[in-house]
């Protein structure tokens, strides 16, 4: 790739093939296989309730210090293999010499500079909207957008000094993002870390614009990140809190004595049980892990508790093996063993044996499950199980994007049931689910339905109704933040009794509909407006210079676009009347609605070629004559046109595709 001298800092062409940045993109050395040894134990502990994924072979941990100095970051289907430096340069460029000479230096890790170039900065120009050409779009669409836009900012077009020195900063503007574009390598690169991915040089992190102090705030920050995920990846910890809580007496009111007494009026409500187990991992070599766990439990004042320490191996690229000892205060040493192995790429089978001591002598467990892969979505279960509770347990799951659905059948000693489960997910941004079972067997007969919401980033809230004879009614709500689980069953009733089902029902969903309006959706509204003043504080300078540059396009567009008019004009084509850029608001908001839309009709009428226009869909604030008039809001595009001496009027949004004219842009002249 050339640099003329309006570019800023790129990648040398000499540096791309011992970076891994050639088109061909070929695995280094060992790479593939020290990534299959990655995914340390995605497939550790399968059993009928947790399958592998199949779709990758068995993995072990990795120490994440020692982890390769290659980072493969992957973007529309394209892979780019990124070279970490620290300083010095490649002085061989054959991969073998790379990749000995990269052991030898460590530096800021890439991910790093992919956090750093991921901010949204007012700078980072998107070229492709720059250009009005698709991302996908071939050499041929490319270089005609680049001869109609040199064309009309040539500085030799303009005499009066201050046009032509603006012609001649968007001429060069234009010429940098043909540039990156038409180059394959540059273009890999901006594709995944934009405009400021070019201005590494040797891809080492350089900060630029920036106070020695907000580089050194801005390293801290990015290695305390990295320090925090790490420690989760290596720890792995998970924890579960359920507190049992026995309300029965809001509806089995017992009328006695006690009522007499101060306070004997109101239903009493206990927590009548509690149980918190915690559990942490931590690798010891590249194949073997040591899992510490523990939990204790309390029910109606008797409580007891456990600890376990078990040590998994990865035995081969199709199994692994653990072994488990445990003790507790109710009972004696437990001794446990566990085999996960792959028959075949779409069966696998997990047996696990156990010996629990006691005062009573000696109690031995065994059970074992086969699994299968039916289809690309659905998977079989076997499982036999031997001890204290004999069962043999068949399933069939099935999971979509949209549903998930089970059905199992139990016969056993002393529960054999049978088991239908569905449960529908909404393709929406909060991942709601709703969900229904029924479970019926010598116990009795179970029917449950409930839902559950993502909440926050890393939160899911649910909440499930169980009706069951002889159970009676009650109410389950569940947290789970990341790794950890709180669950609080609510016992409400003995009996079925229509109005704790009600209440069961509706008030769970009363509540948080209220929480959420009244509540949460205040706080985050205030909390985004508050970030969005504080970002436009911080990029004023930087919205301004962009607006003068908008003014400075639109004032050399003039004479092309009356060309342009002149000529729609003679034959009845594509004439653009009114044209805005921006947030467009209610009526009731009126005073503020010129602060947030800006008048775009000449850029739009300079895009107008042989009666057409064409928008891809890139973000129309890089358009030639567009800025973003407010930064972080959403925004859309209004035009009012007319063709053929028919008035038309459409409404687009920022990264939608516009192609006029459209009959269903149409307005009826009758209204």
């Amino acid at each position: 790739m050339r640099r003329c001298s309006q570019l800023g800092p790129y990648v040398p062409r000499r540096f791309w093939n011992c970076a891994g940045l050639n088109a061909g993109g070929g695995q280094w050395p060992g790479f593939g296989a020290r990534r299959r040894t990655r995914a340390a134990d995605s497939d550790c502990g399968a059993s009928a309730e947790n399958p592998p994924n199949r779709n990758r072979s068995l993995n072990c941990r990795v120490d994440d210090s020692r982890s390769s100095e290659v980072q493969e970051e992957s973007t529309g289907g394209k892979t780019l293999k990124v070279l970490r430096a620290s300083g010095g340069r490649c002085r061989s460029w054959t991969r073998s010499r790379c990749r000995k000479e990269r052991k030898e230096r460590r530096g800021l890790k890439v991910a790093n500079m992919a956090a750093a170039l991921d901010e949204d900065d007012i700078d980072n120009d998107d070229y492709y909207s720059l250009l009005n050409v698709r991302r996908e779009a071939t050499q041929d669409e490319l270089k005609a957008s680049y001869r109609r836009l040199c064309m009309l900012y040539h500085p030799d077009k303009h005499r009066d000094p201050e046009l032509k020195g603006q012609a001649e900063r968007l001429f060069n503007l234009v010429h940098q993002a043909y540039e990156v574009l038409s180059d394959p390598q540059a273009r890999a690169i901006y594709d995944i870390y934009g405009k400021r991915g070019l201005e590494v040089e040797g891809w080492e992190v350089v900060e630029r614009k920036r106070t020695p102090a907000e580089i050194r705030e801005e390293f801290e920050r990015l290695q305390r990140e990295r320090d925090e995920r790490r420690l989760q990846q290596r720890t792995n910890p998970k924890g579960t809190i359920s507190v049992g809580v026995d309300a029965t007496d809001l509806f089995d009111h017992y009328e006695d004595d006690y009522e007499d007494m101060p306070g004997g009026g109101f239903p009493h409500i206990e927590i009548n049980k509690m149980h918190i187990s915690q559990s942490i991992e931590a690798p010891l070599t590249t194949t073997d892990t040591a899992i510490l766990s523990g939990s204790l439990s309390t029910q109606n004042g008797n409580g007891g508790g456990n600890i376990s320490l078990a040590l998994r191996r990865v035995t081969s690229a199709k199994g692994w093996g653990e072994l488990e000892f445990g003790a507790g205060d109710t009972h004696g040493p437990l001794f446990g063993m566990k085999i996960f192995h792959n028959l075949t790429p779409r069966c696998f089978v997990t047996a696990q044996c156990g010996m629990q001591f006691s005062s009573r002598g000696v109690r031995p467990g065994l059970s074992t499950v086969l699994a299968r892969h039916l289809d690309k979505n659905t998977m079989g279960y076997l499982q036999w199980r031997w001890g204290a509770q004999s069962s043999m347990n068949t399933s069939i799951v099935r999971d979509t994007k949209t549903s998930h659905f089970t059905l199992a059948l139990q016969l056993g000693i002393p529960h054999s049931f049978m088991m239908m489960s569905y449960q529908y997910k909404f393709q929406d941004e909060d991942q709601t689910k709703i969900k229904g079972s029924v479970k019926s067997g010598f116990f009795g007969t179970v029917v449950e339905y409930g839902a559950e919401r993502k909440i926050s980033r890393h939160s899911v809230l649910g909440a499930t109704v169980s009706i069951g004879v002889p159970q009676g009614v009650s109410l389950k709500i569940k947290l789970n933040r990341a790794s950890q689980t709180y669950f609080f069953p609510i016992h409400l009733t003995d009996q079925i009794l229509p109005s704790a089902v009600f209440y069961a029902t509706v008030g769970p969903l009363v509540f948080y509909l209220a929480v959420d309006r009244l509540i949460i959706r205040p706080y985050v509204r205030a909390q985004k407006e508050q970030d969005l003043e504080k970002q436009r504080e911080s990029l004023a300078s930087g919205i301004a210079r962009k607006k003068q540059e908008a003014e400075a396009a639109v004032l050399l567009m003039q004479e092309s676009v009356r060309r342009i008019v002149e000529a729609e004009e003679s034959r009845m084509g594509l004439i653009i009347l009114n044209a805005w850029y921006g947030k467009f608001v209610t009526d009731n908001s009126r005073k503020h609605e010129r602060a947030k839309v800006i008048d775009v009709t000449v850029p739009l009428q300079c895009l107008v070629k042989d009666s057409k226009l064409i928008l891809t869909e890139a973000t129309k604030s890089g358009l030639p004559g567009f800025y973003d008039p407010c930064v972080g809001e959403e925004k859309s595009l209004k035009v009012l046109y007319q063709f053929r001496g028919v008035m038309h009027q459409v409404l687009s949004g920022d990264t939608e595709a516009l192609r006029i004219p459209k009959q269903s842009h149409r307005i009826d002249t009758d209204t």
